[in-house]
């Protein structure tokens, strides 16, 4: 198979689709005052291929902040498109779509990936994705948008999640989630008065939330904002740990991206080696794949806003570019399988 990326920093779609011929499954992620248009034309421009989109910055070997990226597939996939509806209600409720289109692709777990676009409510968007998925072992990698919209097939919705089943004709496919952070030193806390719908946390050990953060880190208010780029929490799961953001200030409470309900085992996580473990990611997919088609990844924004700042981020997308054809979405929020995570990477990997 093929990967093509390509984009236009003044959001002018014919330039970004340039020499896109015969693809069959496209990725649009564009600006927010130009979404709609962008969907539409694409249609036009590519009648009856397989396409989601999202509102987000995009990625080859530079970022396209405020413009329009195409990332297309060729040569070597077949590829279905959807959307399920009314995710803050009941995306469950049109799961047949889903199941309909896991059917028809006939994949695997070693040929098969699912791409998702999500307007919100992604823990139970996933949990019900990952339902249908799990049957067949097809792997999962996505993302948030922004602005609540996303599109599929050159229609544009809200509330919704788009997706596409991707499968590889000429070999395996993996996914891989990337954590640049592990935890800081013995602290450990019980969630209390939390407000699940606004991912709300009230109480840490029964103290105000806010005050026992800036009591370990010594920050202001404002600064709580971006020491979350460094210090976010940890929300122990299994074996494994699930990076939790903090969102804003809410009083003596802190919202997050993430759900942190009553009872939750919470962790301070601490920023470790960041360019070490990138380096030990790409060793480790090329362990696992010799011979590599294209990557296709998520990253948090919190992680472009860090690596920006440390200056490195122009650094991590030339390193990124020695696996091959890598391109992808910055994203509000990640999806690993069945998992919403955190300030983490997300990706694909197509041998």
């Amino acid at each position: 198979m093929r990967q093509f990326f390509g984009m236009s920093n003044r959001g002018d779609l014919s330039e970004a689709v340039r020499n896109l011929d015969s693809p069959q499954f496209i990725m649009l992620l564009s600006n927010n005052a130009q979404f709609e248009e962008h969907v539409k034309a694409l249609e036009k421009l590519y009648p009856g291929i397989p396409s989601i989109g999202c509102i987000g910055m995009s990625y080859d070997t530079k970022v396209v902040e405020n413009g329009v990226g195409i990332i297309a597939f060729s040569g070597g996939v077949s590829a279905t498109a959807n959307v399920l509806e009314q995710v803050s209600v009941m995306p469950v409720k049109y799961i047949d779509r889903l199941e309909a289109d896991i059917r028809k692709i006939n994949g695997s777990k070693q040929d098969t990936v699912c791409i998702d676009f999500c307007s919100g409510n992604d823990a139970c968007v996933l949990t019900t994705l990952y339902t249908s998925l799990r049957s067949r072992g097809i792997q999962l990698v996505g993302g948030t948008g922004d602005g609540g919209k996303v599109s599929a097939n050159g229609k544009v919705y809200e509330d919704s999640v788009a997706y596409a089943l991707v499968r590889n004709q000429n070999g395996r496919v993996k996914t891989y989630k990337e954590n640049i952070y592990h935890q800081m030193g013995n602290y450990r806390f019980i969630a209390s008065n939390t407000d699940r719908a606004n991912y709300i946390i009230g109480s840490l050990n029964g103290n105000p939330a806010k005050q026992v953060y800036q009591s370990i880190l010594h920050v202001t208010d404002q600064q709580i904002l971006t020491q979350t780029f460094k210090n976010p929490f940890g929300k122990l799961n299994g074996d494994d740990t699930c990076i939790v953001s903090i969102k804003e200030v809410n009083g003596n409470s802190l919202a997050c991206f993430r759900q942190v309900n009553d009872s939750d085992v919470l962790v301070l996580l601490e920023l470790g080696d960041y360019r070490a473990i990138v380096d030990k990611t790409i060793a480790d997919i090329c362990r696992d794949f010799p011979k590599r088609s294209a990557v296709f990844s998520v990253n948090c924004l919190f992680r472009y806003k860090l690596f920006t700042e440390q200056r490195y981020m122009a650094t991590y997308l030339q390193e990124m570019a020695k696996l091959g054809s890598h391109a992808g979405l910055v994203g509000y929020g990640e999806h690993y399988n069945s998992q919403f995570v955190n300030q983490s990477m997300t990706c694909v990997v197509f041998e």
